[in-house]
């Protein structure tokens, strides 16, 4: 299989809102295919994320990766929060969701920033062998909180 991975623009929509629609499955949430084209059209038409589309060699959507511009004060540089990785079952251990994450990698510093940061569950321990063995640490030092509004 060829795998190409690049940035996705406005057309691609056809091609992502199912990624994207499954990504959000994954995460036990209910297939609506509306509601991730509306959300995936505001973050293109805004500039708002960073999309990465990975396609075989026939044009079909393996996977994706989605990156959110981030500021650290303390540090005085661009960052990025990679906020989505998903891979279709059917294409999984077989190196995409690898491509894109070093894809991302490579694209946040060619955009200047000085790091990559991300989260995921708990009990992913797939995802987590796999972003340790591409050198992503773990935070040692900060506890992370959220408040729903």
């Amino acid at each position: 299989m060829t795998l190409q991975i690049r940035p996705a623009k406005f057309p691609d929509l056809d091609v992502l809102v199912p990624l994207f629609d499954g990504y959000r499955q994954f995460y036990r949430q209910a297939t609506d295919p509306t509601r991730a084209r509306n959300f995936l059209s505001e973050r293109l038409s805004r500039h708002e994320s960073e999309i990465l589309l990975a396609l075989d060699d026939s044009g079909t959507g393996l996977g994706f990766t989605q990156l959110y511009p981030l500021f650290s004060s303390v540090r005085a540089v661009r960052t990025f929060l990679l906020n989505d990785l998903f891979v279709v079952a059917s294409a999984r251990r077989q190196g995409v969701a690898r491509a894109l994450l070093l894809a991302a990698a490579d694209h946040a510093r060619g955009l200047g920033a000085a790091s990559l940061s991300l989260s995921t569950a708990l009990d992913n321990l797939p995802a987590q062998t796999l972003y340790e063995s591409l050198g992503w640490r773990r935070d040692q030092g900060f506890c992370e909180y959220g408040l729903v509004l």
